[in-house]
């Protein structure tokens, strides 16, 4: 490595890093303005009038994560959606460490879906093959992805086990 292509690297880092960064600290501040004004609790509201069952509210959440996944840096979506779903979860019932399996687990496979997931790109380039040419290699693997998380969803004790002993 020389110290030209050392810098380089450096410089790279430092932008790849200030990115991801800024838009963190911009969620950040998004999630503070919605616990502060209120709204959170106002969507935990109106989500509790459309729906008191757990399992309906776990398949919502669970569309609507997999579709933020798609879009958002996962730092970014668990800022902005925990202070939003986390309070609907616990009025419900639901485990807390439960619910946070199933959310990292439903961005985790956000950020390899098409259209606009970041692993995505990152495995295109990798690769050095077209995003297109990689969805098709992926789709295969997002049906076990996706079983696996309706498994975690509706059987927490395939979650819960461990907490459960350790305590």
């Amino acid at each position: 490595l020389q110290w030209k292509m050392f810098v380089k690297v450096c410089l790279e880092t430092v932008e790849s890093t200030s990115t991801v960064l800024f838009i963190v600290a911009a969620a950040s501040i998004f999630g503070w303005m919605l616990t502060a004004t209120g709204v959170t609790a106002d969507i935990a509201g109106w989500v509790l009038n459309f729906t008191k069952e757990a399992w309906v509210f776990l398949l919502l959440a669970n569309l609507l994560m997999l579709f933020v996944g798609c879009f958002l840096e996962t730092t970014a979506a668990i800022t902005i959606l925990v202070p939003i779903l986390l309070p609907i979860s616990n009025q419900l019932g639901i485990d807390p460490v439960h619910f946070g399996v199933v959310m990292v687990l439903n961005l985790m496979i956000g950020v390899l879906h098409p259209p606009m997931g970041m692993v995505l790109f990152v495995l295109a380039r990798i690769a050095n093959l077209s995003i297109e040419r990689t969805t098709m290699a992926i789709l295969p693997w997002l049906v076990p992805l996706l079983l696996s998380l309706g498994i975690i969803t509706y059987w927490p004790a395939t979650v819960l086990w461990l907490p459960k002993i350790m305590q």
